[in-house]
């Protein structure tokens, strides 16, 4: 499940030192992009990616500038070195896979490979790359560069252990010759073909070779993608700038797509700060990821008279689960009943409805969306109840000595909360205090993201909050099998290992039909659940987003399965819209009505 792109990946937020408009004002003028003429045969480009992408808008015009929040500057812009959702964000603006998702269907469509072809057995997989694929030097894309990525992710002296994990399942790819390469794999299973196919960009094999790939973290200078990175200032910003000898720019499938000459991520470390940033037009789109910004912030003129655009939109986006990851490595986490009493000591209740205004759903699942609207998961939920959380860790051994504090063999009750994020330390302080009472010493730890994520990669905490994204296609290998608990860098935090896990992994692994495999998983998550390595929180079942009205977007803003990020790759700049909201703010008039909340029509 993590990676996050997708996980996912991967996580679920955006994180950003914040910089006022006249700090900046040098750098965020546009310069305009001029797409230089493509000079091939049209009848070279793959059949299906001469049709309209039914996800993008004929009307887009291209040009402008969106700025775009990010809550911490990331330690690497390189996804896969840190999977933070901006490193995925960048990053796949400059790289591309073999082959991407049709936006509406799902089915697979050419991208880097025009063509492929899957071998009876399911377990060969040849792609035919597209003669027209280019770096941004000019050099053609080439099997030796898919092979190098794989053998990159692959060597263990890098840290790429969370990609390690579909690719180890594969024989090292074949150059069949110079656009034409081979994957085989070692067994069957249902995403082999996904795994090489979509979920790895492909690298130069001219830049990155006989370098430290560990150190490959900011600068890009050849890249195959949409986008190139024009500026960094570390802790502040983050420039892109659109690539007007893009090689697939002539494509009628990428027409509407790709809109913005220059893409921003603006920094702030404090959301407060970031918030007055974007109220002031510092910034223009800002997912809302607080129930206390969206309910208390998000109002006053600019929203009254339409200025901004307050924004709840409901698509078929897959809902990951976020939660405070018990690390059952460490002795204190290691017994289930400690990690059972700890979810009882957590008042999910109280916490969405006196600190989150009621606007989240509890999590009682590690798939939630398979029990969204009137679908119930049959796992029960874990009530606050101190009294049972009482009796559970006197029966695993805990008991208050003379001060009240837990004890068992001479050790007390405590453990710290490892955080990155000051606004999530009114949650843990209700728990904290309720913790208290029943004889626990607990304290929280707060870092910066690069501190953090540090930690996390090598199981070096207690307690921590983590979100992790989902998929369509979900995989619950790296996330719960036992073979990766104690490998640095992966999902499984907890550190969980369980054998009727594992068999079920290795169950879904072989089954093709996607109802089978949910039901697989539906079964694997009612036994994570009952061990308890996270304690549950709660889940958003639709977007938030407030952006300043100077953009247009297709008529599903998201699309069908997107989240914010599908924004910077089809919404526009509309220069006329700027024109006419400059003048209503100038004159304090009302601006265009739009649509506040958005449904999917099914």
């Amino acid at each position: 499940m993590r990676k996050i792109v997708f996980l996912c990946f991967l996580l679920c937020v955006f994180f950003f030192l914040g910089l006022s408009c006249s700090e900046e004002s040098g750098r965020e003028t546009n310069s305009k992009v001029v797409d230089l003429p493509w000079e091939g045969d049209p009848n070279s480009i793959p059949q299906s990616l001469r049709q309209k992408n039914p996800a993008a808008s004929l009307e887009a015009k291209k040009g402008g500038i969106i700025r775009i929040y990010s809550h911490q500057f990331p330690r690497s812009l390189n996804y896969y070195l840190e999977q933070f959702t901006t490193t995925a964000r960048i990053f796949t603006s400059l790289y591309e896979p073999l082959c991407s998702y049709h936006p509406f269907s799902l089915e697979t469509i050419p991208h880097l490979a025009r063509e492929w072809k899957i071998s009876a057995d399911k377990k060969k997989f040849t792609f035919y790359l597209d003669p027209n694929a280019r770096w941004s030097d000019g050099k053609p894309v080439t099997a030796d560069d898919v092979i190098f990525t794989y053998d990159t992710i692959m060597n263990p002296k890098n840290n790429t252990a969370v990609f390690r994990v579909s690719l180890s399942r594969f024989l090292k790819p074949v150059k069949e010759d110079e656009l034409t390469v081979s994957f085989e794999a070692k067994e069957v299973h249902w995403n082999n073909f996904n795994d090489v196919a979509s979920s790895i960009f492909i690298l130069p094999k001219h830049q990155f070779e006989g370098k430290d790939f560990n150190k490959e973290n900011m600068e890009f200078p050849i890249v195959s993608g949409p986008y190139k990175i024009s500026d960094v200032k570390k802790n502040r910003f983050i420039k892109l700038e659109r690539r007007g000898d893009w090689w697939q720019r002539a494509y009628p499938f990428n027409q509407g797509r790709y809109n913005f000459d220059t893409i921003i991520y603006k920094v702030y470390n404090e959301e407060a700060v970031a918030l007055q940033a974007f109220k002031k037009g510092d910034i223009d789109i800002y997912p809302v990821y607080s129930a206390f910004v969206w309910v208390e912030e998000a109002k006053g003129e600019a929203f009254d008279k339409n200025w901004i655009a307050k924004q709840r939109i409901f698509n078929e986006k897959p809902v990951g689960f976020q939660g405070w990851a018990m690390n059952t490595r460490r002795e204190i986490f290691s017994d289930k009943r400690v990690r059972e009493a700890m979810t009882l000591l957590v008042d999910r209740k109280l916490m969405i409805d006196k600190l989150a205004y009621g606007e989240y759903d509890p999590t009682n699942s590690y798939y939630p969306d398979f029990y969204l609207g009137s679908n119930k998961s049959p796992n029960p939920p874990s009530d606050f109840n101190m009294n049972k959380a009482r009796a559970l860790l006197k029966e695993a051994g805990w008991v208050p000595n003379k001060d009240g504090i837990l004890e068992k063999n001479g050790k007390l009750f405590q453990f710290t909360i490892l955080d990155r994020d000051k606004k999530t330390e009114k949650y843990f302080t209700v728990f904290l205090e309720k913790a208290k009472e029943v004889g626990i010493r607990a304290s929280i730890d707060t870092m910066d993201l690069a501190s953090w994520s540090e930690r996390v990669d090598k199981y070096d905490f207690d307690m921590t909050w983590a979100a992790w994204g989902s998929g369509v296609f979900k995989d619950p290998e790296s996330q719960w099998y036992s073979k990766y608990a104690d490998e640095p860098g992966q999902p499984n935090l907890p550190g969980l290992k369980i054998p009727s896990v594992d068999k079920l992994i290795q169950k879904q692994k072989s089954e093709f039909s996607l109802n089978t495999r949910n039901q697989i998983l539906k079964e694997l998550d009612q036994i994570v659940y009952k061990e308890y390595p996270y304690v549950l929180l709660w889940h958003l079942p639709s977007i938030r987003l407030l952006y300043w009205q100077k953009y247009k977007h297709p008529s599903l803003p998201l699309g069908k399965y997107g989240d914010e990020s599908f924004s910077s790759d089809y919404w526009w700049y509309d220069e006329d819209m700027d024109k006419r909201l400059t003048n209503a703010i100038s004159k304090k008039e009302t601006f265009d009505e739009y649509q506040k909340i958005i449904r999917l029509d099914k």
